[in-house]
C-alpha cells in the first residue's frame, strides 16, 4: 500500500470517529427496542446489527433492523414456539 493511500485512508479520521460514534449511539437502542419488541432476547439485536455490518460487503454503510418487521418476527416466534426454532427457521 503506498504512502498516497494510506494518507487518503486515514485523511478524515477526526470526523470519521465521532460520526461513527453517533452512528453506535443511534443504532444500539434502535438494535435493542426491535429485538424487544418482536419477542427476541435483547441480545440478538447486537448480534444482528454486527452481523448485517460485517458481511453487507460495503466499505461505508449505516443497516439495522426494520421497524416493521418487528410484527411479523414477533408473530413467527409465537406461533413457531421458541425463539432458537424462529433462528432455525431463518437459518434455512
Amino acid at each position: 500500500m503506498s504512502s498516497q493511500n494510506t494518507n487518503g485512508l486515514f485523511s478524515h479520521l477526526k470526523s470519521d470517529i465521532p460520526a461513527s460514534i453517533v452512528v453506535f449511539l443511534v443504532a444500539v437502542p434502535l438494535c435493542l427496542g426491535i429485538a424487544l419488541a418482536s419477542g427476541a432476547p435483547l441480545f440478538s439485536g447486537i448480534i444482528a446489527g454486527i452481523v448485517v455490518g460485517v458481511f453487507s460487503g460495503s466499505q461505508l454503510g449505516v443497516s439495522g433492523p426494520a421497524a416493521g418487521l418487528a410484527v411479523i418476527v414477533l408473530t413467527a416466534i409465537q406461533d413457531l414456539g421458541a425463539f432458537e426454532i424462529f433462528l432455525l427457521a431463518v437459518f434455512l
